[in-house]
Formats: C-alpha cells, sequence, structure tokens
C-alpha cells in the first residue's frame, strides 16, 4: 500500500485536501485555497528544512595551574552585581562596570586587622601634576613617559607597614688612633697612639617602619620616607574606598630581620657620631639589647605608576601626603646618541674658533 502524503495548511495548521470544485487544494477550517504545485514546493521546502545546530566546543585546550588559582579572588560587586577578579593580596579596589568602591572584607578574614591607617592628604591631580615635574628638563627620557594617557594611570594604593617599636640597650667598643707629626733639622718624626673607646646607653624606637609587601621594594618604599604618624587615624574601612589597598603579604615575624636592620643601622650611627678627636676609628664590637618590643600594623599612603619598558619594569611612587617623588627614569640610548653627536660636534666648532682666535692674535 502506498503511504498517502498529508499537507496541513501554512495558516492555521489543519490538514488539507484536493477540491475537485476548485481544482485547488483546499482547507476545511479557514477556506484557505492553495495551487497544487505551489504547496507542493512548499511542503519540500519545509521538509528540507534543518534544526538548530548551534554546538560550541566548550573543552579548555588550557588549564589553571594550581599556584595561579591559589593567586587569584572573585568577587560579585554589590551595587550592580558585576563580577570583579583580582589578585589575592588586593584588598579594595573599585568596581569596572560602574564605580563603586569595593572593599573586599572576605580578603581580612584570617589576617591581622590594621591598627592604624594615614589617609590620602594628596588627590590623584596633584599626582599627575608631580609625575609631570618630574619628568621636566628631561630631554633624554623615552617618549612613552611622556604621554599623557600614560601618567593618568597613576593609582592610589595604600601600602602595608609593619611599625616596630623598642627600647635598645647599646654598648660599641672602638680602636682608635691619634697620629701626631713633627720635625727637626734632621728628622721627621710620627707618632701614634692607640686608645679603647667605648660607648655605652640607652635609645628609644618608635614606628621603624618596614612594608609589608613584596611587590614593593624596600629602597623604594624607604625613599618615601617619612609618612607624618600624627596625621594617622585608627583604622576604618571607610577610608579605603575609592583606592585600591594591599594586605601584606610578609608577616611581621619575617619582617623582624628588616626592622633589626633598621635599628642597628640607625643606633650605631648615632653613637658613632659620639666617637671624635681621633685620627682613625674602627668598630670592633657591637651590642644591641632589645626589650618592650611592639609591633603595630598600619597602611601608608602611596601614589603608584608601574609599567614596562624594554623589558624591564620601572615604578615611580609618590608620597600621598607630602608629595615626594622617587623613582629610577630609563635612557632613550637613540636620544642620547644624537644628543652626543651634536654636542661633539659644537665642541668641534668651539675648539676651531677658539684656535682660529688664537691665530688672529
Amino acid at each position: 500500500m502506498t503511504e498517502l502524503q498529508e499537507y496541513k495548511c501554512p495558516c492555521c495548521g489543519g490538514a488539507i485536501a484536493f477540491d475537485s470544485t476548485s481544482q485547488k487544494m483546499k482547507c476545511p477550517y479557514c477556506d484557505t485555497e492553495f495551487d497544487v504545485e505551489t504547496l507542493v514546493n512548499y511542503d519540500d521546502e519545509l521538509k528540507s528544512e534543518q534544526k538548530d545546530d548551534m554546538k560550541w566546543e566548550t573543552s579548555s585546550k588550557e588549564e589553571w595551574e594550581q599556584n595561579e588559582i591559589n593567586d587569584l579572588r572573585g568577587y560579585v560587586c554589590k551595587s550592580c552585581g558585576g563580577e570583579i577578579t583580582c589578585d589575592k593580596n588586593t584588598v579594595a579596589t573599585s568596581c569596572p562596570f560602574c564605580g563603586n568602591a569595593v572593599v573586599m572584607m572576605e580578603q581580612l578574614s584570617n589576617v591581622r586587622k590594621p591598627d592604624y591607617v594615614i589617609p590620602f592628604q594628596l588627590d590623584k591631580k596633584a599626582a599627575e601634576t608631580a609625575l609631570k615635574k618630574h619628568y621636566e628638563g628631561k630631554c633624554l627620557l623615552p617618549k612613552v613617559f611622556k604621554d599623557q594617557n600614560h601618567i593618568e594611570e597613576v593609582k592610589g594604593i595604600y601600602i602595608p607597614f609593619w611599625l616596630f617599636h623598642a627600647d635598645a640597650d647599646v654598648a660599641i667598643r672602638y680602636k682608635a688612633t691619634k697620629v701626631r707629626t713633627w720635625s727637626d733639622s734632621k728628622y721627621y718624626y710620627t707618632e701614634t697612639s692607640f686608645f679603647s673607646v667605648s660607648r655605652n646607653g640607652s635609645i628609644a624606637f618608635e614606628r621603624v617602619p618596614v612594608d609589608g609587601s613584596t611587590k614593593m621594594p624596600d629602597d623604594l618604599m624607604e625613599s618615601l620616607e617619612p609618612f607624618d604618624f600624627s596625621k594617622a587615624v585608627d583604622f576604618q574601612t571607610a577610608y579605603l574606598a575609592g583606592y585600591l589597598a594591599d594586605k601584606y603579604d610578609v608577616d611581621d615575624e619575617k619582617s623582624i630581620k628588616r626592622a633589626n636592620e633598621r635599628i642597628q643601622k640607625s643606633a650605631e650611627k648615632a653613637f658613632d657620631a659620639t666617637v671624635q678627636g681621633y685620627t682613625s676609628v674602627l668598630k670592633e664590637n657591637s651590642s644591641i639589647q632589645l626589650h618592650n618590643g611592639e609591633v603595630k600594623y598600619a597602611l601608608f599612603p602611596v601614589w603608584l605608576l608601574t609599567t614596562k619598558w624594554n623589558g624591564q619594569n620601572y615604578i615611580f611612587a609618590m608620597n600621598g601626603q607630602n608629595g615626594k617623588m622617587v623613582g629610577d627614569l630609563p635612557l632613550d640610548k637613540s636620544a642620547y646618541k644624537k644628543w652626543l653627536f651634536v654636542l661633539t660636534i659644537l665642541i668641534g666648532i668651539l675648539l676651531y674658533a677658539l684656535s682660529y682666535l688664537i691665530w688672529l692674535l
């Protein structure tokens, strides 16, 4: 038996049949008539249609390393619902979707709460102005560093610092000499006297700062000092809003060595200055005994620009209180060669003019 072809009305979906009176296909439900050839072509077109096939290859060809997973954190902005992905040490930032200030309280879990914060005294405009001034007169600076858009990349960030307080009993022994010379009609005489010099005393250290971030070079942070601690206030998360903030990744225990180095250097410098009147002084022994030690945790304000040029990282930082700017500048070797060439020509011309003037005289 041959299977009968069933056609459905394109208008209402009802089954249609051939109407002998009109010699057309007719729908008994909506009375719509169709030419047989048109209906057959329409039906063939329907049969040739394919279902949607919108599959994607979603398997990742490269998986995250475990250390990369450990270094990233994801957060949802409470203002707009946008998801923020950032470094594990970022505590405060702004939402890239709505600009809302975000303080990531989850980052602060299981870490020590700051005791103090020194709020920013200078705004971003002041930081940009200071950076432009830092560039002024430096004709050998690569052009990319003078670009306005580049300057606008400067960010305000709170840097974690450990503040060490202690009293120190200091005892230092020196070997010193005094040299006396004289002469008579026959000889020159030299007399060298040797002395053992001791210095003992106590000195108090308050808030010796050690930055608690491995991202920030110690020498750069020390160059930004001093920070005016009289402007410090008890820590409140509200001060972080609108700025970036890092939590420490070097704890107070690991910072002790650096603090001791700074204390020892400062104590010895103070006591060395009291040993005077000798021809030579050599430190033979130094003993520093600390007691009443205490460590506080604080956040200091810094305006920061980090950039890379010719494969090398450059960091420019400004004290967020007093505007002190530090940072090494690169040398544009191409500009330097041109400058050296021009200088050589000018010197040559000057020497030629001078020799000609001498010849005329």
